[in-house]
């Protein structure tokens, strides 16, 4: 069973390639997703990344947590399931809506 990994702090120029290739040095990659802003099409600065392998995973973690990926020093660790289980505001109140106080849930590449 694989393990989802998520990816902060990444410099808003990274491509999804760019962040596969840097992860495949430490295991198989299931898949990666570079989360976007809505309105402006732009990177938000973090992506989430499914290893295939639990142990690589942990490999990568180690490896590139706290590593200087382009100018950024990254943040890697396992994912963990948004607290209200669905979809939304990515640790946002109120489904995620802009303007809404409180917010967490990112950092830049």
């Amino acid at each position: 069973m694989g393990k989802r990994l998520y990816v902060g702090n990444l410099n808003f120029a990274a491509t999804e390639e760019e962040i596969r290739s840097t992860f495949e040095a430490h295991g198989e990659v299931e898949s990666v997703h570079l989360v976007l802003d809505r309105e402006t099409g732009r990177s938000r600065g973090f992506s989430f990344v499914e290893m295939a392998d639990e142990e690589q995973a942990e490999q990568a973690i180690g490896a590139l947590n706290g590593a200087n990926i382009g100018g950024r020093d990254l943040v890697v660790n396992e994912a963990r399931p948004r607290p209200d289980g669905g979809g939304g505001g990515f640790g946002r109140p109120e489904g995620g809506r802009r303007g809404s106080r409180g917010g967490g849930g990112g950092s830049r590449w």
